[in-house]
């Protein structure tokens, strides 16, 4: 991994983390899902690795830092752009309880073809990726793919069209939060 800049501070126990991505526009049904499975991952132990985005991401990180767990955000810009502006105050909120990282200098704008190098960090900083929910084409999509061409495990809950397809594609079943910490647990005894 390039360098990375950083806001707050990455623990050792840090490498105990998961991603949790999908859709910026979250339905109903992705917010209730996403704050149970980062409830009962926090309970576990792990940290929440997301992309500080509208949506999933957002829910993910406010869900860790409500329950004390620990969170760490990856930017697609500098430490000083914090994209979006609406959840700067989240991203300092994490900055002061867990991490905000980024592999982009100062000065560098929230630029679209940042989020999807920015999706490889968060994939680089966590053991596996929960796919939530998303459309057949986004961004969710990339952050499975490069976890798969990584060696990451790659979870998605089934019911969306981003989730349904990588399932098809031999992504593993979430259907409940303990089969990923089953999964983990039995593969790696963290």
């Amino acid at each position: 991994m390039k360098k990375l800049y950083i806001l707050g501070k990455i623990l050792k126990s840090d490498s105990k983390a998961i991603a949790v991505v999908g859709a910026r526009k979250m339905t109903k049904r992705g917010e209730k899902l996403t704050k149970k499975f980062v409830t009962e991952l926090v309970k576990a132990g792990y940290t929440i690795v997301s992309g500080l985005a509208k949506g999933v991401d957002t829910v993910a990180h406010q869900t860790a830092l409500s329950l004390g767990g620990r969170t760490i955000a990856v930017l697609g810009s500098g430490l000083d752009i914090i994209y979006p502006m609406e959840n700067k105050g989240l991203a300092a909120e994490i900055a002061k309880r867990g991490a905000v990282v980024t592999i982009f200098p100062k000065g560098t704008k929230p630029l679209a073809k940042n989020f999807l190098v920015r999706n490889r960090t968060i994939v680089a900083l966590a053991k596996g990726v929960l796919v939530v929910e998303g459309k057949r084409r986004s961004g969710t999509l990339s952050t499975a793919s490069w976890a798969a061409n990584g060696g990451k495990e790659v979870f998605a809950i089934p019911g969306s069209e981003a989730t349904d397809w990588l399932i098809e594609q031999g992504a593993n079943v979430a259907r409940d939060p303990i089969d990923i910490i089953e999964y983990f647990n039995a593969s790696y005894h963290c």
